[in-house]
């Protein structure tokens, strides 16, 4: 007997060193294209597959030779972390479900709690699954699941600073601030009566707008099957390497299931109708649970590659890579949120406006010709350029003292629009993006600066970008910036706010569809229903900063499309401006706007 476990724990042993190698190769492949490493991939996933079934046939044998329990986890931790860079690489949501059914099953049968040794290692080990754990719960909105771990890992970095004071764990001390502070300014854990951000058949699904839309079909329509997403921000919110920008537009670009998505829980196993005790070594996790927090009704989602602070040219190869590998009849959607340049970081002029007292701060000065653009717009908002000007102007995208080559300028976006392209630049330099050379593309362009009643919302290192809140979540935006304070106490007039902004975009989505002066960039990617949600929401974001900003500076402070959307819907039309008027009214903040009609 004991050389038949001395057999079971060298072949376990060695599928662990194999599997550990290969882990090893496919966590360096890039997280975008759509053929990296598919097949690697694969056959990793197949030799943890095999290792996890093999310790739950010989666990006993394996127990008595010794294995840990944290050694279980880690496993297990490893199966997640394949299944979150295999969501990372593809956006399916059933692989980053995969993952939080093994992270949460770690979590629950304590494998790394429950060993109480005083390995420093296995800490660290620790230190990281709580990490990955609380990427993969904020992703999937599972606030209480977050707040859980939060507690957890601050709990075991003070346990670590008490046992182990010769190692610095400043690190972590971080780690901890960073998921505290991305709480403090995400809603859905200030709120917990909140929308979600994904797209609902629920809540965002006007049926009304569906007859017409069969016009579109007639023509050429693109789908919208892949997205690049890019905040770049000095001392931005984020956790890890996903900003609070970034993780906006990736909730707003996902299916929200129906159903009971992500509510089911793992049901404790039974053996001879006996609860199993998880107190001891076990490798029981239910992989077909899936199938039960899925909703196979829904279509896919658009893959997303998400960048953290890339440089110029590693963002321009991103771009190149899917932009070759996009099927045809598709359109890409590009997000880029960055300043304009050094100076502007976390610096931009900002409005402040409430009732009838409106001060302006002063515009600060570049160290640079783009001083000159900045101060007369007007150039901009005509749309006429010369040559030169798509290299006047740029986002940001680096630390400081890097030079041109931390530089995007408006042509080096140029070459992509070969393919259908569809742009939404968040930026102080923005409308340098009104680029009438190469094809004609769709364009989403913020205003140069924000503007809020209350400064401190203005501060983008602690709020976000108030453009990109307005896509991602329009009230809430709305009710950050005329000081409207959200709580769960005002669920009804929540709840009535957002039937009015219901109603009034499924008015002006039929507006949209039947509108005979509609652009053809516009109408063949209007069947797509997380596009069509984007500019309906900027029609909504224009129109509000548009009664609320000063009306002679409204070329600072309203965002821009190209190419121009119907009249029909412009921020003066009858249809916009009662809604808005209609809400501003509801919510008791209308004296802090200005309406022509209303």
């Amino acid at each position: 007997m004991a050389e038949e476990g001395d057999v079971v724990s060298k072949t376990f042993r060695a599928l662990v060193e194999s599997a550990d190698r290969k882990f090893a190769r496919v966590r360096d492949f890039p997280s975008y294209g759509r053929a990296q490493g598919q097949h690697y991939f694969q056959k990793v996933f197949k030799v943890y597959m095999r290792l996890w079934k093999y310790q739950q046939e010989h666990r006993t044998e394996l127990v008595k030779a010794g294995l840990n329990r944290w050694e279980i986890g880690e496993i297990a931790g490893r199966i997640g972390q394949l299944y979150f860079g295999k969501y990372t690489r593809t956006s399916e949501a059933r692989f980053l479900v995969e993952a939080y059914v093994f992270y949460e099953a770690i979590l629950k049968r304590r494998y790394f709690e429950g060993c109480k040794v005083k390995d420093l290692g296995v800490r660290f080990k620790e230190l990281r699954f709580y990490a990955r754990f609380l990427m993969v719960s904020l992703i999937l909105n599972r606030t209480q699941t977050v707040k859980v771990v939060v507690e957890k890992l601050k709990a075991l970095v003070d346990d670590c600073n008490a046992n182990f004071r010769e190692t610095n764990f400043k690190e972590w001390k971080l780690v901890v601030q960073e998921i505290v502070r991305f709480m403090n300014a995400d809603t859905t854990f200030t709120i917990a009566s909140v929308r979600p951000f994904r797209y609902s058949a629920i809540f965002d699904c006007h049926p009304n707008s569906v007859q017409y839309m069969a016009r579109f079909h007639a023509k050429k329509v693109l789908k919208f099957r892949d997205a690049i997403l890019m905040s770049y921000h000095r001392n931005e919110v984020k956790f890890a390497e996903l900003t609070l920008d970034a993780y906006r537009m990736l909730q707003c670009l996902e299916w929200e299931s129906s159903g009971s998505f992500y509510q089911k829980h793992l049901a404790e196993t039974k053996e001879n109708g006996v609860v199993v005790d998880y107190s001891g070594t076990s490798g029981l996790i239910d992989m077909k649970l899936v199938a039960d927090m899925t909703d196979p009704t829904l279509p896919p989602n658009p893959r997303k590659a998400i960048l953290y602070r890339p440089s110029v040219t590693h963002l321009i190869a991103v771009m190149a890579t899917i932009c070759e590998e996009l099927p045809p009849e598709s359109v890409i959607l590009v997000y880029l949120s960055a300043s304009g340049k050094p100076s502007h970081i976390n610096a931009s002029p900002v409005e402040f406006s409430g009732g009838s007292k409106r001060t302006t701060k002063n515009k600060l000065t570049s160290h640079n010709s783009l001083e000159q653009n900045f101060s007369s717009p007007e150039s901009h908002i005509n749309g006429k350029k010369g040559f030169s000007d798509y290299y006047d102007d740029y986002l940001w995208l680096g630390s400081k003292g890097n030079g041109g080559s931390s530089n995007l300028y408006p042509g080096d976006i140029i070459p992509f629009t070969r393919r259908p392209l569809f742009l939404v630049i968040d930026s102080d330099s923005s409308h340098a993006f009104k680029a009438e050379r190469g094809e004609k593309a769709a364009l989403l362009l913020s205003p140069f600066r924000p503007m809020f009643k209350d400064p401190f919302s203005a501060d983008i290192t602690q709020n976000g970008s108030q453009f990109t809140f307005f896509l991602s979540a329009p009230l809430q935006a709305f009710c950050q910036m005329t000081g409207f304070a959200l709580s769960d106490s005002d669920i009804e007039v929540l709840n009535n706010a957002e039937n009015i902004l219901s109603t009034a975009f499924s008015k002006w989505e039929v507006i949209l569809c039947k509108s005979p002066s509609l652009d053809l960039v516009w109408a063949q990617v209007l069947s797509d229903p997380f596009l069509r949600r984007l500019i309906i929401r900027f029609i909504f974001c224009r129109a509000v900063l548009s009664a609320f900003c000063p009306p002679e500076e409204s070329e600072q402070y309203v965002p821009v499309c190209l190419p121009q959307l119907p009249n029909s819907l412009s921020p003066k039309a009858e249809v916009v401006q009662s809604s808005v008027s209609q809400l501003a009214n509801h919510l008791n903040v209308a004296d802090g706007f200005h309406f022509d009609n209303t």
